[in-house]
């Protein structure tokens, strides 16, 4: 097992990397500040692994619950079955939930989490690619908008992550595949040895290989707790591990949501970005190529779906989180390992890339 911290202070906490983690309870009864937990899944991961948990977690008072699952169930009317679990059972404010499934599940029991009663704890146990080196680690919370992804939520960190690895055993090649885009975006933000390491450990990686995997884990969670602990509230600097998820949460809202896997339009995106900081100058030709060829080797998308245009994308990403007294914010790279947030980019080379890139152009 490997153990990293995010660094908050008296709210700092660690993250468990390795295999067989579900079946060490003891790593989330220590983190635990009352007796009663609710275990929250959906109906793909339970049937795999809820027992395993509940029975590693001993004689504490265990609730479960089990939502549907996919994109398109991160939604108020399902966070209230979290809701209506907690008060049927009478949870108190000593309780702790705990998400044990992707991102959606993730995103969805921190929120319930962080409003049950104004705050209660929660613990993430991540059992997909895309969640074990994203979205379980920094405490964003979400459930989506028809008009817009993540769009209602809250900061609130975990008392713990436990990645088991052993769990992306069983993890689709198509989910795996959507993992990889959120550890390339790592390599492009601030870690270009890592995005070499990427390229060069790539054929392992969707082998499966169980180093490579659990390397890839650790280096990019690395990478988010130091940016989290840095600015926690995405103040300044966090807003860089956006890249790619501005163009991205647009494609997953225009094509509904669960069409396309969250790790797949933040893949087409990441390819955007790249295409536009080369058209204004700021990515060289040979680093873009990069970008797409890594892409592509992956098995991700590099580009929007073809129903996509320009008005769409540009009505959908005016309401991102990003966008601040009328002005839209992107993470676009002067490099590989070269991410910057810039709100002074010509707003007609952004309309020019996305008519490039949906075919008006």
């Amino acid at each position: 097992m490997t153990t990293l911290s995010v660094d908050l202070g008296d709210r700092s906490y660690p993250i468990h990397i390795g295999p067989g983690l579900l079946g060490r309870g003891e790593l989330i009864r220590q983190r635990l500040r009352g007796n009663s937990a609710l275990i929250v899944s959906n109906e793909t991961v339970a049937p795999l692994y809820l027992a395993r948990l509940r029975d590693a977690l001993g004689d504490l008072r265990l609730q479960q619950l089990v939502l549907p699952d996919g994109e398109q169930y991160k939604t108020l009317d399902v966070l209230n079955r979290i809701y209506d679990k907690l008060l049927a059972e009478r949870f108190d404010r000593r309780c702790t939930l705990l998400a044990l499934g992707g991102g959606v599940i993730g995103d969805m029991v921190g929120f319930a989490a962080a409003s049950y009663q104004r705050g209660v704890d929660f613990v993430q146990v991540p059992t997909t690619l895309l969640a074990q080196v994203d979205s379980s680690v920094g405490g964003k919370t979400a459930v989506n908008h028809p008009l817009g992804k993540n769009m209602i939520g809250a900061f609130h960190q975990p008392r713990c992550v436990i990645a088991d690895t052993d769990s992306l055993a069983s993890l689709p090649d198509r989910e795996l595949r959507a993992g990889l885009a959120e550890v390339i975006k790592y390599g492009l933000i601030d870690d270009p040895a890592f995005f070499d390491w990427i390229e060069a450990r790539l054929p392992a990686l969707l082998a499966r290989d169980a180093a490579a995997l659990t390397e890839a884990i650790r280096r990019s969670c690395a990478d988010k707790a130091r940016i989290v602990a840095d600015d926690e509230r995405e103040s300044g600097r966090r807003a860089l591990l956006n890249l790619g998820h501005t163009f991205g949460h647009a494609i997953e809202t225009a094509s509904g949501y669960g069409n396309w896997l969250h790790g797949e339009a933040v893949a087409a995106g990441l390819c955007m970005a790249a295409r536009l900081s080369a058209r204004l100058g700021w990515l060289g030709d040979a680093d873009c190529r990069r970008v797409e060829a890594l892409i592509a080797a992956a098995g991700l998308p590099d580009r929007p779906p073809p129903q996509m245009d320009s008005e769409t994308f540009l009505e959908l990403m005016a309401r991102d989180k990003k966008v601040q007294d009328g002005t839209l914010k992107l993470v676009l790279l002067d490099a590989i390992g070269g991410a910057r947030i810039s709100a002074d980019y010509p707003a007609d080379a952004l309309r020019a890339q996305l008519d490039a890139e949906t075919g008006a152009a």
